[in-house]
């Protein structure tokens, strides 16, 4: 199987939290489809970390504030997406709505993982409904007006977070400074509990920090520590005695919830988007309704087993899970798609569709030295194979026939036939498809040299 996934452009995962995350999904992503076998090509910049091969796109720095630049980046980046879509059996485009405007220029079927489309660009997913397939990474995140084939969850590295059993005495909570995300209300929390606080994130908006989180740090017990390293989050989480999820609305899902229980670190989380999916309430943390709810809550947070944590996230978060989920959602796309396939590379060769209208359709099929295809039988269709490079040794009902270049020959509806290579260069012929069905399953294989069936 040969997967291509489309990143967004490494300046415009910079500038977005939900980016950001989406970044670490797509290396555990593509890197354990490599362990699996998958042969995986990650189009992006290349500053993204990982292990797959690498098709960066253009050199153009790609600053969002410049708009033209920015439209330019993103174009080069989909201009090299399309000059090699032909070579994958799909295509997994991480990067939102961007890439559906070029579906109809390519044959490659394509599968898009939705973050949380908003309403005013809804419009758009649902015109390409009908050529795109769409996973949800939250029941919460679906919109109702589209259909999904899956919902498959992002997965975090558990070797980079640590199980700790003993807690300290201070509250944790992630997330960037800014009125919109709860930090008034973990603030609160945690003065009226009379536990230390630790903030960390970007400082978004600066009259709002020196208003609100600045004056707080006077006596030590609200403590901002920005942005974090891994080896800090990993200590920080694993010894705080609860994390805080103090927001009422914004990303669905917080990956930050998922790295803190990984630490064995209970959750308080305010009620709303997916956190009935990534908490279980009540045995991995509690999910509240109010500062009040918040603060009785917390009483009895140490009888919160902090392993079952650790469990519930290894169970439901982990990146063997997420390849296992996207996996089958490659496969049963492939099925669905198989069909009407516009290309595909067999043990004995290859072959491309170069016409396909209702009644008709025109391959060209190339067949490695020494191989043959299977004999097989069509009961929809007639062909007609024209020898354009190469010898073709062909077989009719049992009868055999040798064809050379510029030589031709008819296929007729239900004759068992196949076509072999004995030379030591490439066959090329082109071969046309006539019928009323011309899908890739009317195909009956009576013996095969590559155990099909």
């Amino acid at each position: 199987m040969r997967i291509a996934i489309l990143s967004p452009s490494g300046r415009f995962m910079q500038h977005h939290k939900s980016c950001n995350s989406r970044k670490n999904a797509i290396s555990l992503l593509s890197e354990g489809l490599i362990k699996r076998g998958v042969d995986v090509t990650l189009f992006t910049s290349s500053d993204l970390e990982t292990k797959e091969r690498l098709e960066p796109n253009c050199s153009i720095p790609c600053k969002e504030e410049n708009h033209l630049n920015f439209i330019a980046c993103v174009s080069s980046h989909m201009v090299n997406v399309l000059k090699k879509a032909g070579e994958f059996d799909l295509i997994h485009n991480y990067f939102n709505l961007v890439p559906l405007f070029y579906r109809c220029l390519i044959n490659t079927p394509m599968v898009t993982t939705i973050h949380a489309p908003s309403s005013d660009i809804l419009s758009l997913f649902k015109e390409d409904e009908g050529r795109s397939y769409y996973v949800s990474t939250s029941i919460a995140s679906r919109n109702p007006c589209l259909e999904y084939i899956s919902t498959i969850y992002d997965s975090i590295d558990l070797q980079s977070f640590t199980l700790k059993e003993q807690k300290e005495n201070y509250l944790i909570s992630f997330g960037n400074i800014h009125p919109n995300n709860g930090i008034e209300e973990a603030i609160e929390i945690a003065r009226k509990s009379g536990m230390k606080l630790i903030l960390t994130g970007n400082v978004l908006d600066q009259t709002y920090f020196e208003n609100v989180v600045l004056p707080q740090q006077g006596d030590h017990l609200i403590i901002h520590c920005g942005m974090i390293d891994q080896v800090l989050k990993d200590k920080l989480l694993g010894g705080a005695y609860a994390f805080l999820h103090s927001i009422r609305f914004g990303d669905p899902f917080d990956l930050s919830i998922i790295e803190a229980m990984a630490c064995g670190t209970p959750v308080i989380a305010f009620s709303g988007s997916a956190m009935h999916e990534i908490i279980k309430d009540c045995e991995t943390g509690y999910i509240v309704e109010s500062i009040e709810d918040a603060l009785n809550r917390l009483k009895h947070i140490s009888t919160i087993n902090r392993m079952q944590c650790r469990r519930w996230v290894e169970d439901r978060f982990s990146q063997d899970r997420m390849v296992d989920d996207y996996l089958k959602v490659y496969k049963k796309i492939l099925e669905m798609e198989r069909p009407r396939a516009h290309h595909a590379n067999p043990p004995w060769g290859k072959w491309e569709v170069l016409l396909d209208e209702p009644t008709y359709k025109v391959k060209r099929i190339t067949v490695l030295p020494g191989n043959r295809l299977s004999y097989q039988k069509h009961f929809q269709r007639e062909e007609y194979w024209n020898v354009v490079g190469g010898k073709a040794s062909v077989t009719i009902d049992g009868k055999e026939i040798l064809l050379k270049s510029g030589q031709a020959i008819d296929i007729p509806k239900g004759a068992a036939h196949r076509v072999a290579n004995q030379e030591q260069s490439s066959l090329v012929f082109i071969e046309i498809q006539r019928g009323n069905y011309l899908g890739e399953d009317d195909i009956v294989r009576l013996e095969d040299d590559y155990g099909r069936s």
